[in-house]
């Protein structure tokens, strides 16, 4: 928006003196026409500047220059220091028509008619579309310039008037899902989605976080609900979303089986609003709009379960104990509690809400679920499985039969092992264990992969060589062996003697005891794990200036 100088000229009339001449004031056109107000973006006013915008004297004045004087709306904006938009609204406020100013003729005219014939038509024609229109029929003009003379003459809309719904207990809920935004667990970042429901006449709301908005936590959501009130509506209202509706043409609506059978196991009646008539669940919508206003903002909480725990106790806590807006003598609670009685029953059985999926087991015993891998037994290799997942264990099935049962994990790319699992393939193929020992050395020591290149060249057995690479790797650690292997390739010597003798070199060069072998347990996740101490260089630095420090303190003191 442009800033224009607001300045008066000396207009000399006939028994009125000119007005003093103000201060330049930076303010945009529109700062003064109906609520331009809040909109200043130039210099800060003044006291006497608002003062003057919006007194009454002013206004006095505009009244009188128009009817005693007749002067024009420019003249008296000019006079003034205000813009002609400020005096246009004061005139119409006194009941007066906009007064009206010269016409200079416009690019636009001729085709106002068909422009105006148009709208009246197809009212909610865009104007970029009515633009094209009138450019076919030889419009010049730009299309900015288009698009403003549009709002002039485009006819206002009706404002819509909406009853108020009146509900009975235990009649209906209302469910939406709200965006709370991302959530990192390890390498994934999620999406974290509140699953919120609240009954219509109690105002009852339940609040559930999951990392997503997918059929399986949909129902979740549900049960959780419906245990926490232990019963259930008649009739659940539901927007539009595709855990609902699957394909709508009108009345016509086919809704997603999976509810179908879920509303069928408990009884109640799934009913979608209307298209782009949210209105018609504003229950929910308000409950989501409490719940970022009232819970969320501003909260702290460690993981998930945390906040659904905090989540929890808010809605039996703060959120119960607001008014009812049915009855405002009465809280939620209270109205909840006479609610209660008319709930639909739960059934015996609860609805299965596990997720389940088919997936192929390649080359390797791994299947992947929720981007990351489980292992199962490498007797099932090259086959098709069935993942079966709740919030919290994932089962792989090979029929009905259970092969491999996990923790799951929402991280991203993770192995999720059963070392079971490792340690039977690791028998049933040697290379798999030579390999699996060979990553393990290349990880603690990378160079010692340049140094079995070189014994390969040699004709040097592998096996043995890595063997005997890992027993000094267990013995003196990661950082040392890398190390004396370096030594050993700069000689040429691509030998574990070369490196058993740098690393027995180095050791009596610190004048320290043989190492001891330490026996580790037979699990595999602690026999492949390989730690790598910190450099101590610092601390060494350290000590070293503190020594000279102290000498040069004990020379200071013979001194004295």
């Amino acid at each position: 928006m442009s800033l224009l100088p607001t300045s008066l000229f000396r207009v000399r009339a006939a028994g009125f003196p000119a007005q003093p001449r103000p201060s330049t004031v930076f303010i945009p056109k529109r700062s003064f026409t109906p609520g331009g107000l809040s909109r200043l973006r130039g210099r800060r006013l003044e006291p006497e500047d608002k003062a003057l915008a919006i007194s009454k004297e002013l206004e006095a004045k505009i009244l009188r220059y128009f009817h005693v004087e007749k002067w024009r709306v420019g003249t008296i904006a000019r006079q003034l220091g205000i813009h002609h938009g400020t005096v246009d609204r004061v005139l119409s406020q006194a009941g007066l028509p906009k007064a009206a100013r010269h016409h200079r003729p416009s690019v636009i005219d001729p085709f106002l008619p068909f422009i105006v014939q148009t709208l009246e038509r197809f009212p909610e024609l865009t104007a970029s579309r009515l633009y094209a229109m009138v450019r076919e029929r030889g419009y010049g003009g730009g299309e900015d310039h288009f698009r403003h003379l549009i709002a002039h003459h485009r006819p206002a809309k009706q404002p819509e008037a909406y009853l108020r719904l009146r509900t009975l207990p235990g009649e209906q809920g209302q469910v939406d899902w709200g965006h709370f935004g991302k959530i990192t667990i390890g390498k994934a970042v999620r999406t974290m989605m509140a699953f919120v429901i609240v009954l219509s006449f109690s105002r009852r709301i339940f609040l559930r976080f999951f990392l997503d908005a997918r059929m399986a936590n949909f129902l979740r959501g549900h049960e959780a609900a419906f245990q926490a009130w232990q019963g259930l509506p008649r009739i659940l209202l539901y927007d539009n979303l595709k855990s609902a509706v699957l394909e709508r043409q009108g009345q016509a609506i086919r809704f997603h089986p999976t509810l179908v059978d879920f509303a069928g196991h408990y009884r109640f009646e799934p009913r979608p609003v209307a298209i782009a008539r949210g209105n018609e669940k504003g229950r929910v919508e308000r409950a989501i709009r409490y719940v970022r206003d009232n819970f969320f903002a501003a909260r702290t909480w460690k993981d998930l379960d945390d906040l659904n725990a905090q989540a929890g106790a808010w809605c039996e806590g703060q959120a119960s104990e607001r008014p009812c807006p049915e009855d405002r003598s009465l809280s939620v609670r209270e109205a909840f509690e006479q609610e209660r009685a008319q709930l639909l029953a739960l059934p015996d059985n609860p609805f299965p809400t596990d997720e389940r999926e088919e997936v192929g087991v390649g080359k390797t015993p791994y299947v992947r679920f929720d981007l990351n891998d489980y292992t199962v037994p490498h007797t099932h290799v090259r086959r098709t499985v069935t993942v079966v997942a709740n919030p919290t264990k994932v089962r792989i099935l090979d029929g009905l039969d259970t092969i491999a049962t996990h923790e799951r994990s929402y991280d991203k790319n993770k192995q999720v092992e059963n070392p079971a699992h490792i340690a039977a393939l690791l028998e049933a193929k040697r290379q798999g264990r030579h390999h699996r020992a060979a990553d393990r050395l290349f990880h603690a020591a990378p160079n010692s992969r340049d140094l079995l290149t070189e014994a390969a060249a040699h004709g040097q057995n592998l096996g043995s060589l890595t063997a005997s690479l890992l027993r000094l790797l267990d013995r003196y650690g990661a950082t040392e062996l890398e190390t004396a292997i370096g030594e050993a390739l700069a000689r040429g010597v691509p030998h574990p003697n070369a490196v058993r003798l740098a690393l027995e070199c180095r050791r009596e060069q610190r004048d320290q005891t043989p190492p001891l072998a330490v026996e580790l347990p037979a699990d595999p996740r602690v026999k492949t794990l390989v730690v790598k101490p910190h450099k101590l260089d610092d601390y060494d630095q350290l000590q070293a200036n503190t020594e000279t420090k102290t000498e040069n303190d004990d020379e200071d003191d013979n001194d004295n």
